[in-house]
Formats: C-alpha cells, structure tokens, sequence
C-alpha cells in the first residue's frame, strides 16, 4: 500500500542523496497560457533527474542479503544512474541493461557510478527482458524501474516538495514512460490534497498509459516511436496500474515536435537544459484548457547528448520560422548575386549558406538558382523578406532547410 506514512519515511530517506529543486515560477509560460506556471526542476538533481529518488529508496528497504547478491535493473538512461548511484551509496554491485539507443551521455554517466552496463535491444522492454534473465540466472535483485511501489513511493516524494513551497498547487503536470512517478505523484497528492488536478503527459508515440486507461487494464503497444527516449515504454505497471486508474485526473499526449519547441523555449527562456521525456509537462502546458490557476510541470531529467541537443536545437529554429531556405531563379550574369544580397541586407536577413545551381535549366542565361539559408527574427520576418524578394520582381520559393 501506498501511505501517508510511507511517503514521509521516504521523504527523509531521499533527503540524503538528493538536491533541493526549488520551484521556479515562469513569466514566460504563465503569460503563453493565462496560468501561474511553476518549474520544478529535477533536471538539476545530482544524477540530473527524479529516478534517483526512488532507487534510493527502494534500496534502502533490502535486506543485507539482497544488496549483496548484487542488484541489477533495465533503463534508458536516468533509472540506470539512480540505481547505480544509490548502489554506490550502499557498497552494493549495480549490473544495468540499457537499450542499444540509449544516448551515449546516459551510458557513459552510468558507468562513472561504478555500474556494469549491458546494452541490449532497441527499446526498455527489450532491454527489461533481458535483465530479467540475467538476475534469474546470476541470483541478482531486480530494482524495477517503475513498476514497483517502493520505487514509486520514492518518487512520489516530489509532490511532498511542491506541497510545502505551494500549498495550494491546484495542477500537476507530469511525465509518463512506464508510470512509476505518476503514481507516486497523483497518489500523494491526492492524499494530501483530494481536489488537486494531476494530469499524466505521454509522447503521442508512445502513449501506453493512455491505451490503458481507455481499455481499462494494462495494454502493450505494438510499436513505440519518439525522440522522448526516457518514456519510450510499450507497457505501463500492472503493479501501479490500479493506483493511475484511482488518482490520475488525465493523460494528455503530445507530438514529438511540439518537444523540439518545447526545448528552445526552455533554453531561452529559463536557461535550462532539459531532456526530451523531461518536456512533456511544459508541451503539454498550452493543452490545458483552463486559466488562472496554479500550475507544476515537472521536469523530469535533463540528460541530452549534445548531438541530439544540437539536432533539436536546430529544428527548434527551423519550426519557429527562425531559420529558413528560399529559392529564387536569376539571370547567370554578373551582379545578379549583389542584388539579392542588397534586397536582403535591408531587410535585416542574415545569410547562413548560399548554393548557386547553374545547371538548373539547360539555358543558363535564362536562369540559375540561387538557394539562400537566412536566420531570420521569426515568422513575421521572414515574410518581410520573402515580400521584399517579391517586390524586386523575383520568385521566392521556399524549400526545405538543410543545414
């Protein structure tokens, strides 16, 4: 059972291992959404994610006995360094399954804890199975990333947190893989707080816990695609199940590119790097249809390689209009190149990379293409400067962004 009690005991238990993540009032997503929108960024713990908060705890409730058989457990990235931390901690050997699509920071950050990682399969249930087979045959004891209602119960202990900064928190957004935090999140606060809202966030491709409240009992997908590798899960808890069922309000789902806005956002608004799974809450922001309310999104990791980050930071300009290619066709004569590059000079277009294609048309003095990469203010702007190419009698045509 999940208690009051419970929830208490593991609230001092995780004090030991875990930063203060105080909430951070946002200006810029209270005026996006007419709500008072607070962050609670568990992007900034330790292990740069909540999943420490439950390994620890669970942890702490083994035996001798079954920390010294040595523990073992599956997970794409920030389970895997909450246990291999909390292990550490303990003097315990941790062995991790990891699948192979698991970004390499997560990898590499899990075996500076000591861990032995084993990478297998190409999602969580894969690499889930695997580990499985490897505790039955080894003797280990398997730490469940979510599905488990100590693990649960220490992750819970973020809502004690936001209680006690926001009494009267009337929302709470948070992200969903398997279900572990939601569980202990919503029952909490549903303890502490029976009219409290909480609402679980799924990527739309990998909604398992939304296909599972609408069957009524838990479903496996057949397939999982999203860039939110942390909640990549195809089947939710059958253990936690009963406790989503009983105190989430709602599952709200978004597309893997309202993350990438999501994340420049985050980055220039707040300054803070945050993962994809750890996003859901604040894409899912402008999907709440209510207003002046007081509203937690949590933040659940912020542990992104720097090549993905450098890939969603770039489609994050090309979505928001800030970075665009257009094609005009021009005369191969000699200070036709100068005049485009006038027409957008005063405009304020900044020009990232230019392709000249002569062989556009077999008649090269009836035209070439000139194929312009601008950064560019925004939406509005880059309809200014496609409007002045227009008024100096080109044919801007805009094509797709490769950088």
């Amino acid at each position: 059972m999940l208690t009051l009690d419970k929830f208490e005991e593991a609230s001092e238990k995780v004090r030991e291992v875990t930063l203060e993540t105080k909430l951070v009032y946002s200006d810029y997503f209270s005026a996006q959404t007419g709500n008072k929108v607070y962050l609670k960024p568990e992007n900034m713990q330790f292990t740069g994610a909540y999943k420490v908060r439950g390994a620890y705890y669970k942890i702490s409730t083994l035996s001798d006995e079954e920390r010294e058989r040595g523990l073992i457990t599956a997970s794409a990235g920030n389970h895997a360094q909450g246990v291999a931390y909390a292990a550490k901690c303990y003097g315990a050997k941790a062995v991790i399954v990891m699948p192979t699509t698991t970004p390499l920071i997560k990898v590499n950050r899990t075996k500076s804890y000591g861990a032995q990682v084993i990478l297998y399969g190409d999602v969580y249930d894969e690499a889930c199975k695997r580990a499985y087979e490897l505790a039955e045959e080894k003797g280990y004891t398997f730490i469940h990333p979510f599905d488990d209602l100590a693990v649960a119960t220490g992750q819970g202990t973020i809502a004690m947190e936001i209680f006690k900064e926001l009494p009267l928190v009337e929302y709470i957004l948070v992200p969903i893989g398997g279900g572990g935090l939601a569980t202990g999140v919503s029952t909490l606060a549903k303890l502490l707080n029976p009219k409290i809202k909480v609402i679980g966030v799924e990527p739309a491709g990998a909604n398992c816990m939304q296909a599972s409240f609408a069957a009524g009992k838990v479903t496996t997908l057949q397939q999982v695609s999203t860039i939110a590798d942390g909640t990549a899960v195809k089947t939710p808890g059958s253990n936690i199940f009963p406790y989503i069922q009983q105190n989430l309000d709602d599952i709200i789902t978004v597309e893997d590119d309202e993350l990438i806005v999501a994340f420049l956002d985050m980055v220039e608004s707040h300054k803070m790097i945050v993962e994809n799974s750890g996003l859901l809450t604040v894409a899912a922001l402008k999907h709440l249809d209510v207003c002046d309310k007081r509203v937690v999104a949590i933040l659940s990791g912020g542990n992104m390689d720097v090549i993905t980050m450098s890939s969603v930071v770039q489609q994050g300009l090309i979505f928001r209009d800030r970075i665009f290619t257009v094609s005009v066709l021009l005369p191969d004569k000699p200070g036709e190149l100068a005049k485009v590059s006038e027409t957008l000079a005063a405009e304020q277009g900044n020009v990232i990379k230019l392709e000249h294609n002569q062989f556009v048309t077999t008649n090269r003095s009836a035209a070439v293409e000139l194929r312009i990469t601008l950064e560019s203010f925004g939406t509005d702007h880059k309809k200014q400067i496609i409007k002045a190419l227009e008024k100096k009698g080109y044919k801007p045509k805009v094509v797709r962004t490769n950088l």
